[in-house]
């Protein structure tokens, strides 16, 4: 019996994270796409100064991690194409691969360690020194005013990012097919175009146009939950971080799944 109810109380919990991230994303969508057309400020030099953060700084340590990968897509599939003489099929493996999963779930990830983390942070730091409050009192929402530019950031950074991860794993197996496998860059750059269908691209990009919205919601709602003392500050920030790795793997099955069944009708 006590088992039963530990099952129900950690099933209701987690339906009340799920609507608080709900709410929370759809407020923020609100003030995104709706509050303009009624005469709320959008905030646009915020969602920029996040999109430099979100965007932009994560490029070097984004890029190097997927040129890895690429390469180590590559040698895996040799290793086993090699079997069958079907060694001109690394790109093609590489390629698919990289766009219809690995290069969004990167993204998502790395951006996770460098921007969901410092969400939680810094909107747990500003509730434990009461700025929350501050910004109430001034009448400022502070779904308008800090969530908001980020949910922005994150919709329009994440599928550039992602397209910038696959392209860089493209060229971590032409790497490798080059200097391993007997291609040309060009033969190889011609292989992966001719292995490559639109909807292998938009797949990705739609998932990375959700991870981010996920992101966003995960952080900012930990931030806001933070409770009492600066120890809480690290503890939401934590909390964060495996929710977001967790829900992004989640949604990524779901979506996964969908485009699956979508594919076979």
């Amino acid at each position: 019996m006590e088992l039963t109810v530990r099952i129900g109380r950690a099933t209701l919990a987690g339906l009340a994270y799920l609507g608080g991230l709900a709410r929370l994303g759809l407020r923020a969508a609100y003030y995104a796409f709706v509050a303009p057309f009624r005469g709320k400020p959008m905030r646009f030099q915020r969602a920029v100064h996040q999109s430099m953060a979100v965007g932009v700084e994560a490029l070097p340590i984004l890029s190097l991690i997927s040129f890895f990968i690429g390469v180590i897509l590559a040698l895996q599939g040799a290793y086993e194409l090699r079997k069958f003489g079907a060694l001109n099929y690394v790109s093609s493996a590489v390629a698919i691969s990289m766009t219809r999963e690995l290069g969004p779930l990167i993204t998502a990830i790395v951006v996770i360690g460098r921007s969901g983390s410092a969400f939680a942070a810094e909107i747990g730091t500003m509730k434990v020194t009461e700025e929350i409050d501050a910004l109430e009192t001034m009448a400022l929402d502070p779904v308008q005013f800090l969530v908001m530019p980020k949910f922005l950031a994150m919709a329009l950074m994440l599928p550039c990012l992602t397209t910038w991860a696959d392209s860089m794993g493209v060229f971590g197996g032409a790497l490798f097919g080059v200097a391993g496998a007997g291609f040309t860059f060009r033969g190889y750059l011609l292989s992966t175009f001719d292995a490559l269908q639109l909807r292998d691209i938009t797949t990705g990009l739609i998932k990375s146009i959700v991870f981010g919205g996920t992101i966003t919601a995960v952080g900012c709602y930990e931030g806001f939950r933070t409770g009492a003392g600066p120890e809480q500050v690290g503890r939401s920030t934590t909390s964060a971080v495996v929710a977001s790795i967790f829900l992004v793997i989640a949604v990524d099955l779901v979506f996964t799944a969908m485009f699956y069944v979508l594919g076979r009708g």
